[in-house]
């Protein structure tokens, strides 16, 4: 009996947040797809979960990421009016650090300088703050005297779990298919196509995106498996006093980023109705780590930690006993940038693995450029920042 093997047009592999993009994408403009993941999104086992994501249009990453921020905040609105969900919530986001003078160096050297040229170039509304002005509008913050803030309106923050949800959801509704609780063994170039090896049975795709965010240097092999590293994170919820809660509860998103050192980069959000709670959450790169090995079991003396080197002083208002803490995975380059391109070895696979730390925000546009590359042959947003060449020369590829 001749083999049963599926075939598609496209296949997604991992449906977080790039994922489930592009999977709606996809199926938008009409590709036979199939999108498949090791769960069932959303979930908690990678990087798209925790109920929130801060949301900004002018980026202090780099002002590169600013077309995929504006885009994505339309399809957002796009996605909200065509089925009623609430996914973005624009209550501001407030900067907080000390202006300093773009420099090479970590991506978040000069955070806050980066973030207001962006503004200006982009037009994009904001006010600079000083340290007495975030006080007296903002008292739950506590910056120093050398310290300003950066306000943007248009700042806010994202519902992971239910864009992932929304965007899966519409891509059925589209004609795409799923494949979940279906792990991808492998990915061999064949007969101009992609053959997948999955728990269940193979599947042939003429081109496959890959956004399996901490799966994906697995997956994918050389010389992904050298550029994508995962490293845990921890998220925790603190409890809010009482007389503070309207201020938390009205509060914009907040990133306090002193500069120089990235250990000191923190952000929170507001206290979300109803919940008695502020989640905030710093970063951490030491850790390497893969899907199998993390830890995710939070003890207390890592709440005490981001308690007393970041929310203590600064934060008012804020119990010093976290009531939750989870773990989650970010995939990180070598300079913290997205890598968005095909793989060396086959240009039917597309590799998307924009994470880093600071991914969910593009994630709407992201997944609509990821279908132009495959249905029109390129973007009209320019990924090129985001190419493996940046590496080739250090490692030897291409």
């Amino acid at each position: 009996m001749a083999e049963r093997i599926s075939t598609y047009d496209v296949a997604v592999v991992g449906l977080g947040a790039m994922g489930a993009a592009a999977l709606y994408q996809l199926a938008k403009r009409g590709a036979k797809v199939v999108g498949i993941d090791r769960f069932a999104p959303p979930h908690d086992r990678g990087s798209t979960h925790g109920e929130t994501r801060i949301t900004r249009q002018a980026i202090g990453e780099g002002i590169a990421y600013v077309p995929l921020a504006l885009r994505s905040n339309e399809i957002w609105r796009q996605l909200e009016e065509e089925t009623g969900d609430k996914l973005l919530s624009q209550v501001g986001c407030l900067i907080i650090g000390a202006l300093r003078p773009p420099v090479s160096g970590p991506i978040r050297t000069s955070f806050l300088a980066t973030t207001k040229q962006a503004a200006e170039d982009y037009g994009i509304a904001h006010e600079i703050l000083r340290s007495d002005d975030i006080r007296a509008r903002y008292p739950q913050f506590t910056p120093r005297e050398d310290e300003i803030g950066y306000f943007e309106p248009g700042g806010g923050y994202l519902n992971p779990e239910r864009c992932v949800a929304t965007q899966i959801a519409r891509a059925q509704a589209l004609g795409a298919d799923l494949q979940l609780d279906t792990p991808v063994r492998s990915l061999s170039p064949e007969g101009g196509g992609v053959r997948i090896k999955t728990g269940n049975e193979d599947i042939h795709a003429s081109q496959v995106i890959v956004s399996a965010g901490p799966w994906a240097p697995a997956l994918l092999g050389a010389p992904f498996d050298k550029l994508l590293i995962p490293s845990r994170q921890v998220m925790h919820w603190f409890p809010v006093n009482g007389d503070w809660l309207p201020r938390w509860t009205e509060s914009p998103v907040f990133i306090w980023a002193p500069g120089g050192d990235p250990k000191d980069f923190f952000y929170g959000f507001p206290s979300l109705t109803g919940s008695g709670t502020l989640k905030t959450a710093g970063e951490q790169y030491d850790e390497a780590t893969t899907p199998e090995a993390i830890d995710r079991v939070v003890v207390p003396t890592e709440a005490q930690t981001i308690y007393g080197g970041h929310l203590a002083g600064r934060l008012q208002g804020i119990g010093p006993q976290a009531v939750r803490s989870i773990t989650c995975l970010y995939t990180v380059t070598p300079d913290s940038h997205f890598l968005i391109d095909r793989h060396p070895d086959s240009d039917r696979i597309l590799v998307a693995s924009p994470c880093s730390g600071h991914g969910f925000k593009h994630s709407a546009a992201i997944g609509e450029a990821l279908a132009e590359i495959i249905i029109e042959g390129r973007s009209r947003i320019d990924l090129s920042p985001f190419a493996l060449s940046r590496f080739q020369s250090a490692l030897g590829v291409g």
